[in-house]
C-alpha cells in the first residue's frame, strides 16, 4: 500500500484501486477515548457514504468497514478534484452539484465540508468524497450552512467567478424539496456572520 495523504485525523492509502482510509491514533489521548474518537467518525462516515450511493448521489462505493482497525476501505475515484479541475468546469458540472447536494439534504445528510478539494471530477461526473465532517440533520439551519461553507470555499479559492459559479450550483439545488426554507436561512446565516465581523 502506497501513502498518498496524511491529515491530522486520517491516512489515506492507495492499494490498487481500492482506497483506504485509517483514523489515526493519538497517543495523547486516554485509551479508551481515543478508541471512541477514532470508532465512531469511521462507522458514521461508511453509513453516510452508503446512505449516499442509495440515493443515486456519486460517492465511492464502499468495499469493507473495520472498526477494530478504524480503516474504510472504498473504491478509488480516479479523476481530478474540481479545485484542479475549475479551469475546466462547466455550468452542467455545476448545476449537477447543485442538484447532488439538494438529494443528501432532502435525505437528511449534511456533508459538512464541501469544498472544491472534497468533489472528484471522472469523465464529466462529479463525485462526493471525504463525509469525514459529516452527520444526519433534519435541521434547515444545518442544510444552510453547508452551503454557506461550500459559498465561502469558492469565494476563497475561486474568486475571479465565485459568485456566477454558485448561482449555478444553486440552479441544481432549486430541485430540494426545503429549497426556499434554505435560501432564507441562508441569507441570515451570512448576516450573523457579517455582524460578528464587525464586532
Amino acid at each position: 500500500m502506497k501513502l498518498i495523504k496524511q491529515g491530522a485525523e486520517a491516512k489515506l492509502y492507495l492499494n490498487k484501486n481500492i482506497l483506504v482510509k485509517e483514523r489515526i491514533k493519538k497517543n495523547y489521548r486516554i485509551e479508551e477515548i481515543d478508541l471512541e474518537k477514532r470508532k465512531y467518525p469511521t462507522r458514521r462516515e461508511s453509513n453516510l457514504i452508503e446512505r449516499a450511493s442509495k440515493i443515486n448521489v456519486n460517492v465511492p462505493k464502499i468495499i469493507k468497514t473495520d472498526e477494530k482497525e478504524m480503516k474504510i476501505e472504498m473504491e478509488y475515484i480516479k479523476g481530478e478534484t474540481l479545485k484542479d479541475y475549475w479551469s475546466k468546469v462547466n455550468n452542467k458540472i455545476l448545476e449537477s452539484i447543485g442538484e447532488q447536494i439538494s438529494k443528501l439534504h432532502d435525505n437528511n445528510i449534511i456533508h459538512g465540508d464541501l469544498t472544491t478539494s472534497n468533489m472528484i471530477v471522472k469523465e464529466g461526473k462529479v463525485y462526493f468524497i471525504d463525509f469525514g465532517l459529516g452527520f444526519i440533520s433534519n435541521k434547515i439551519e444545518d442544510k444552510a450552512v453547508d452551503l454557506h461553507l461550500l459559498k465561502q470555499a469558492l469565494e476563497s479559492k475561486h474568486h475571479e467567478n465565485w459568485e456566477e459559479s454558485f448561482n449555478e450550483i444553486l440552479r441544481g439545488y432549486n430541485k430540494s424539496k426545503n429549497f426556499k426554507d434554505v435560501i432564507n436561512r441562508l441569507d441570515k446565516v451570512e448576516r450573523r456572520g457579517r455582524y460578528k465581523l464587525k464586532i
